[in-house]
């Protein structure tokens, strides 16, 4: 059965392109547009609805080393009141089951927030609850999201990035996290359902433009962010995909470890990189790549126009010993098109101030 967002109605009466994700049906965009919504976001201050992300709760004694002997990355590298990036690996050929961000509420307290399509295969991983149900989750992204927060919460617009609070907002117990997924500063409020409509409207009212998923994919793209089922996934490492930082060597074991370390000793078949594509038209997923003599060298895991640059851009998993300034070709739909490959991420990412 596909899920709806607390903010369902909110999204409808806006006049949303309502669409399926994740077994979840979330909006795409609204009458402005994407190129309008992602522009917002780059520029001022946009505001997404990111409720289909799941929350798995896990708590008391044994809950730290549950996600220390799962997860790849080390808590031990941050602690209560932050939040950190981490994977989930197939133990057998270290694929990534899930990118995941773990947001450390209290000493013994952890929200962990896995994909929308993806929540029962984290808590059959690491146990816990599904707290999804209970609330939505706000994020407001962009150059001016803190001062549009500031203006009805102060306290939750101050949380630092990757840091994570538990903050009053509108008489709502929340917790507010500096995470997003744009390439922009920001935060991320979780919300008890009851209080979902009056954050959301409070910072619709203080300047920031709905955004829908269409702009989250596109400016996610232009940060050079890795999309699960695209740049992660069946088959894909963290290696493969450019993210070593990911992965705590140090600790004694993770799933997936060995199956892992062995990949890093022969080292990767493939590798991730960025391509520039001049023109609108782009290369999307699946599409081939080849080099100017015909052999196929990979394929393209995310492909778009680029609102920021004007042109478009893809990431794409290739062999490794393709090199930035390399010329290849996508073919998209019969038609090759000439691809440079570039450093990533396309667009800065912006650091709050």
């Amino acid at each position: 059965m596909t899920r709806t967002s607390p903010l369902d109605g909110v999204h409808r009466s806006l006049g949303a392109k309502m669409a399926p994700f994740g077994g979840w049906e979330m909006p795409i965009a609204y009458p402005s547009g994407t190129l309008a919504e992602h522009a917002a976001c780059r520029s001022a201050a946009a505001v997404f609805d990111v409720s289909h992300l799941g929350t798995v709760r896990l708590e008391g004694d044994g809950a730290l080393g549950r996600l220390q002997a799962t997860l790849t990355n080390d808590l031990a590298r941050i602690g209560p009141g932050r939040a950190q990036y981490t994977h989930l690996l197939d133990e057998s050929d270290a694929s990534v089951l899930d990118d995941i961000i773990v947001w450390w509420v209290d000493d013994e307290v952890f929200d962990v927030m896995p994909n929308a399509s993806n929540t029962e295969r984290v808590i059959s991983a690491i146990g816990g609850t599904d707290t999804t149900a209970t609330r939505a989750v706000i994020a407001v992204q962009g150059p001016a999201a803190r001062d549009t927060v500031s203006s009805f919460c102060p306290e939750a617009a101050v949380v630092g990035r990757f840091r994570v609070a538990r903050v009053n907002v509108l008489g709502h117990d929340c917790t507010v996290a500096g995470t997003g997924y744009t390439g922009e500063d920001g935060i991320e409020i979780a919300v008890p359902v009851d209080g979902a409509l009056s954050v959301w409207d409070a910072v619709v009212r203080n300047g920031a433009m709905p955004a829908g998923l269409g702009a989250r994919d596109t400016l996610r793209l232009e940060a050079a962010l890795p999309l699960h089922g695209h740049e992660l996934g069946a088959g894909i490492t963290p290696l493969q995909a450019g993210l070593e930082w990911v992965v705590a060597w140090g600790k004694p074991a993770f799933r997936g470890r060995e199956a892992l370390l062995a990949e890093k000793e022969r080292g990767p078949s493939r590798r991730l990189v960025g391509l520039r594509i001049d023109g609108r038209r782009p290369a999307r997923d699946g599409c081939e790549l080849r080099r100017p003599s015909g052999e196929t060298v990979g394929q393209v895991t995310s492909g778009n126009f680029s609102p920021t640059l004007g042109h478009c851009v893809a990431m794409a998993l290739v062999s490794p010993d393709v090199n930035i300034g390399d010329t290849l070709s996508a073919d998209v739909r019969g038609t090759m098109l000439p691809a440079t490959v570039v450093p990533m991420p396309f667009v800065e990412k912006k650091k709050p101030s």
